[in-house]
């Protein structure tokens, strides 16, 4: 099942440098000098290399593998695997395996009951499940950051001190302003290709939970057990909730942009599915008296809470207060996540701006075993003045789909249901999928280690 949203669409040192990109690269910008946290070349781009999950195209096309039903040529599958278990909690051996997951995507296991991968699931779901390619994969070195800082106050102070240095940080003026930034982005995925790996496609599994503390790795591992064995999913969006910080990052749901820019303030806007909205706090300092950095008062924020300071036309951000949440075909976080920013200008040949290089550096030492960075490129579409191009529309979420019995289900007006009122910060895609389709497995005993409400109190 779909949403419809879902279905609609099948780091500059100096200004004045004139930095050339290449088209559907994901790299950054030459800034001219060694930073000790930014700028850092990206060791592999992932759009030169293939996708790893298998897939059914429109028109009965595969690709992949092997076909539903049958197994690749030189691979000797496992006893059991994720479409075949009993218990996916008695498999955590098996899990840096890449044949338990059939050497297929995380992004690749979600489309297999529906979607354009529709079919991949094949005729004897889930045991007939399609495999992806066993040959390839993102490099777990390429997704790591490549500095050394362990904390993101620590990234940024560093930061702050190079550009202190060089004679920083530059104080905008109504003059001074980088005005060719105020305008409308889009974040260009298929022509030409621009994409990132946290989009999952050109990632084995084995590999993003490599990068997981063993809490979170099994929270992964129980998301993509409903995604592809008991076709369970619990997006957070289909039921209207909050879509959450790391959300930010997704194809379709960060898609269109807008960006604003202002002495004090620079407001990035994007819309999708939902609406997030990044207000940048130029110049002011996070109080530190409490369990993480804030601004305002001591509650998280589904988006968090953002500082930031400009190093000629480099805006450098850091982001904190951030509310626990998940991000499907992505990985769960906790409130502990922070972030580090770069949004640097690109321009062409002849010098005119083309748009924005996104750095992201994410830290969060209750779910990553070490910090990890996100590249992506913001094209510029167009001036806020321009006639030619619609505003981004302010979407409204309306539920129209609601979790039945752990299945989401679409209800039309005027039926009652019984609905049971999750607890919106416990986990309530979890909450649904052991209550109704986790009957025999034994989930390790313990303390219950994935209750939000404990890491809010902390």
């Amino acid at each position: 099942m779909r949403w419809p949203w879902r279905t609609r669409l099948a780091v500059l040192g100096c200004a004045g440098v004139a930095v050339a990109l290449r088209l559907g690269a994901q790299q950054v910008p030459d800034i001219g000098f060694a930073s000790v946290g930014r700028a850092a070349p990206l060791a592999v781009d992932v759009n030169t290399l293939e996708q790893v999950g298998a897939s059914m195209l429109r028109g009965g096309a595969f690709l992949g593998g092997a076909p539903p039903g049958q197994t690749p040529a030189g691979i000797q599958p496992l006893a059991h695997d994720l479409f075949t278990t009993q218990d996916f909690y008695a498999d955590r051996s098996l899990w840096s395996d890449k044949r338990y997951f059939r050497c297929n995507s995380l992004i690749a296991i979600e489309n297999m009951w529906a979607g354009a991968a529709g079919g991949a699931i094949g005729k004897n779901p889930p045991a007939s499940a399609a495999w992806g390619r066993c040959d390839r994969d993102y490099p777990r070195s390429a997704i790591v950051s490549p500095y050394s800082f362990r904390t993101a106050q620590a990234h940024y102070e560093a930061l702050l001190d190079e550009t202190r240095k060089r004679g920083g940080p530059t104080i905008q003026t109504p003059a001074t302003l980088p005005d060719d930034w105020n305008g409308i982005y889009r974040q260009p995925r298929f022509s030409p290709r621009n994409d990132n790996w946290i989009a999952m496609r050109h990632v084995q599994v084995p590999t993003i939970l490599s990068l997981l503390t063993e809490p979170y790795r099994q929270r992964l591992v129980q998301e993509t057990y409903h995604h592809g064995h008991t076709n369970k999913p619990m997006w957070p969006a289909q039921f209207c909730w909050p879509e959450g910080f790391m959300r930010r990052w997704h194809e379709w749901a960060a898609y269109d942009r807008q960006v604003m820019v202002t002495p004090q303030m620079v407001q990035i806007y994007m819309s999708g599915a939902m609406n997030f909205v990044t207000n940048i706090h130029v110049g002011r300092t996070f109080k530190m008296d409490g369990p993480v950095p804030r601004l305002g008062e001591q509650v998280p924020r589904w988006y968090g809470e953002t500082i930031g300071f400009w190093d000629h036309d480099t805006l450098i951000t850091w982001t904190s207060n951030i509310q626990a949440w998940t991000s499907h075909t992505a990985f769960e976080h906790s409130g502990s996540m922070q972030s580090i920013e770069i949004y640097a200008p690109l321009h062409d040949a002849n010098g005119k701006f083309t748009g924005l290089s996104h750095e992201a550096i994410l830290y969060d030492p209750e779910a990553l075993v070490q910090p990890i960075r996100i590249l992506e490129r913001m094209d510029k579409r167009a001036d806020f003045a321009d006639a030619d191009v619609n505003p981004i529309v302010f979407t409204e979420c309306i539920q129209t789909i609601y979790p039945v019995k752990g299945t989401p289900t679409n209800e039309t007006p005027g039926r009652t249901i019984e609905f049971e009122v999750p607890d919106m910060y416990g986990r309530p895609w979890a909450q649904a999928w052991e209550k109704y389709w986790e009957q025999g497995m034994k989930k390790p005993d313990g303390e219950d280690l994935f209750d939000f409400s404990k890491e809010a109190s902390k």
